[in-house]
């Protein structure tokens, strides 16, 4: 299956070096990056793409702040160029997802990240939800949309978006007790939604094996009886073990484990988003996610899943739309 890049110098130009969110985290990415891959240009989200998640008094609010440095937040910034770039990672999204629909494995590296993005609330570095953003696209011309988020921290942008649907199944793994303080285990979605919501709530110190038990025994199974038309990864690498946001336990070869288990788990190409990853290993972990898109499986070597994760597993056997 052929394999594509979107990605931009455009992305580099939300910045604020003094923050952990800024443009030096490309230049990790892009060492990732193989050889032979067909590199796609950006795409500008319209205001209608952000409308469908994003209530036009937010987007008009942020249009408007975007004219110098502001903090929306403690933790997330915008600057002159913040409004397009957010666009530009949005749009990415959206064509990343097109991609897959045209039969190809496609990695949108844009920032800044967007899974914590509300409906009416940017947070958590993040501005425009991008995933959420081409979800919604999709769903104009499809019946289901799966999207998987691995992130380190919960994307309670993305659930918000979607918890009372039944045409988007949401599930996310991510480290317990940590930012932004959502993604309970019993949050399972609402109304028409209930059981396409699936969190999977991490203790800290998780390894490839806790990661696994979820994938295998929870996630896997409830997309594949979903049958989604697309796939879409919010592909946070901040669970390495070297990240300075969060107390997991992932290899970079243990994305290449993630990866390979998605690709195999349907038909369907992998539309890739990223979202965060701070540390220094990043790089690598890119490359193995892109070794599993172009055919590549290994065998992780890992203590046993512990018990608070098959409690976990559990727990979520019995709440899943299936």
């Amino acid at each position: 299956m052929k394999c594509s890049v979107i990605y931009g110098d455009i992305f580099a130009r939300h910045d604020l070096r003094i923050h952990k969110e800024s443009s030096s985290r490309l230049r990790n990415v892009l060492s990732g990056v193989p050889s032979g891959l067909t590199w796609r240009s950006p795409v500008q989200a319209s205001i209608r793409d952000l409308e469908r998640v994003h209530r036009p008094e937010h987007v008009r609010w942020i249009r408007q702040l975007a004219h110098g440095t502001y903090y929306l937040d403690s933790n997330t910034y915008l600057t002159s160029h913040s409004f397009d770039v957010s666009c530009y990672a949005a749009g990415s999204a959206i064509a990343a997802v097109e991609r897959t629909l045209q039969g190809e494995h496609c990695f949108a590296l844009v920032r800044p990240p967007g899974h914590h993005a509300e409906p009416d609330r940017a947070m958590g570095f993040c501005i425009f939800n991008n995933a959420a953003v081409a979800a919604a696209r999709a769903l104009e011309s499809v019946d289901r949309v799966a999207i998987l988020d691995w992130d380190l921290h919960h994307g309670n942008g993305t659930q918000s978006a979607f918890y009372d649907s039944d045409r988007v199944l949401y599930c996310s793994v991510h480290e317990s007790n940590s930012f932004p303080g959502t993604g309970w285990i019993d949050e399972i979605g609402s109304r028409e939604g209930r059981g396409y919501t699936l969190n999977a709530p991490l203790h800290p110190g998780a390894t490839i094996a806790d990661y696994l038990l979820v994938f295998e025994e929870v996630f896997v199974p409830a997309i594949r009886r979903f049958e989604p038309d697309v796939l879409i990864i919010s592909a946070g690498q901040d669970s390495l073990s070297d990240d300075p946001t969060g107390s997991m336990n992932l290899s970079p070869a243990d994305f290449q484990v993630l990866a390979g288990i998605m690709v195999d788990a349907t038909d369907l190409p992998l539309a890739l988003i990223l979202e965060g990853g701070y540390g220094p290993s990043h790089g690598q972990a890119i490359s193995h996610i892109f070794s599993a898109l172009q055919g590549g499986r290994i065998s992780p070597e890992a203590p046993p899943a512990r018990r608070s994760t098959l409690e976990i597993v559990a727990f979520l056997k019995n709440v899943c739309f299936y």
